[in-house]
């Protein structure tokens, strides 16, 4: 296949289609970027501490544990579901590390596990309420959130609270585990180049099968501003303390999920039913083992966020999980871009979406505005993110996008 054929439409031509989905109302994560710059704008002007190297830092530490627990509710929102109870799952997993490696003596990798299956299997068992009784998500997963709340402050017992010792690599890895300088661009180059040989395969795919395919110079372009732009990042924050694994890691897990929903047959499965689930039925997909799969995957990525928080602040607590953890999560998935209609999102809504909501409360903790203030943005910018999502559903409605 020819350059030229890949390239008949041009950069132009790409440009004239982008337009025209965002007049159409797909507007995929521009909202969200829009917002973050205004709100990054604002905060580095009235306070210049915000965008510093320490403080983006910082930034993106914080953001790794919500996030992750928001990259599972993100996979539920996909079907038009939703989970209440990642808090207290997040926080029952903490517990069961913390007594399992401290109070029990377990080795480390063996607690991490348990606290991951328990996680698991508190998802199956709502899957399969769902799928076997029709129970709606929203009253099984309530009832988990009082649930396993119970069952954590069972299991951390009288103490209440458990420390993890510092010297573990769990805790280690939370807290002071970051990349040398050197190796944070070379995850970045071969990233992009990662990146951009899925969008030239992509490309090919598409021109041989006489679709519009983007052209190697949008490729080129494309692939060059997010080197150039990640690069800058990954330099600044390198002035700090540089790029921690943890957060690395996080970015790690929005991308294999991204992968797993736009190049797997699982993943198509899921946006169907978000779509219909009667049309998915007679499509053959096997819908029960659908909502299984998400509701476990949700789950066990709550365990996996409530161990990194656990590990962040090397403690277990009655608290774990507690808090604004659980509507932040969901905030963050919904404020990224994740419809509350089912089947429309992408995994980087969790990524966007905790970047915002972490920015939110770096800004205002740096005007020495309380807690309260916090609550009251973040609710407006929720609640400015759904009615964006109305919009700009029944705008794709009206112009036959939906």
């Amino acid at each position: 296949m020819t350059d030229e054929a890949i390239d008949s439409t041009g950069v132009r031509g790409s440009a004239e289609r982008l337009w025209a989905r965002i007049r159409g109302g797909d507007l995929g994560p521009l909202p969200v970027i829009v917002g973050l710059v205004v709100i990054w704008t604002v905060f580095q002007a009235l306070n210049p501490v915000f965008l510093s190297s320490r403080n983006l830092v910082d930034l993106t530490m914080q953001c790794a544990s919500i996030g992750i627990i928001s990259l599972g509710v993100v996979v539920v929102l996909l079907l038009g579901e939703i989970d209440l109870s990642v808090g207290s799952v997040s926080g029952l997993a903490a517990a069961i590390l913390a007594v399992g490696f401290v109070q029990l003596r377990w080795p480390l990798i063996l607690a991490i596990v348990a606290a991951v299956a328990t996680g698991c299997l508190v998802g199956l068992l709502y899957g399969w309420l769902h799928a076997r009784f029709g129970l709606p998500s929203f009253v099984v997963t309530l009832a988990g959130l009082l649930g396993f709340l119970g069952l954590q402050l069972w299991v951390l017992g009288e103490t209440g609270s458990i420390n993890l010792p510092f010297d573990s690599w769990i805790v280690e890895f939370a807290q002071q585990w970051f990349l040398p300088e050197w190796a944070s661009y070379v995850v970045v180059v071969v990233s992009v180049a990662a990146y951009a040989w899925s969008l030239m395969r992509r490309a090919r795919r598409r021109a041989a099968a006489n679709l519009e395919s983007q052209s190697y110079r949008e490729i080129a372009l494309r692939a060059g501003a997010l080197l150039a732009f990640l690069l800058a990042a990954a330099w600044y924050l390198n002035l700090a303390r540089g790029v921690g694994m943890m957060f690395l890691f996080f970015v790690a897990l929005v991308v294999a999920m991204h992968i797993m929903l736009t190049r797997t047959r699982w993943g198509r499965a899921v946006y169907a039913v978000g779509g219909s689930v009667e049309a998915a039925r007679r499509a053959g997909i096997r819908v029960d083992r659908i909502y299984l799969s998400v509701f476990a995957l949700c789950s066990s990525l709550a365990a996996v966020g409530g161990i990194l928080a656990a590990a962040r602040l090397a403690a277990a607590n009655q608290s774990s999980g507690g808090g604004d953890t659980n509507l932040n999560a969901i905030a963050a998935a919904i404020i990224g871009g994740a419809s509350l209609f089912g089947g429309r999102g992408t995994a980087f809504a969790a990524l966007l979406g905790v970047i915002v909501i972490q920015s939110i409360s770096s800004g205002l903790t740096l005007l020495n505005l309380n807690s309260s203030v916090q609550f009251m943005v973040t609710g407006a910018v929720l609640v400015l993110a759904v009615i964006v999502d109305s919009i700009s559903r029944r705008t794709r409605a009206a112009t036959g996008r939906a």
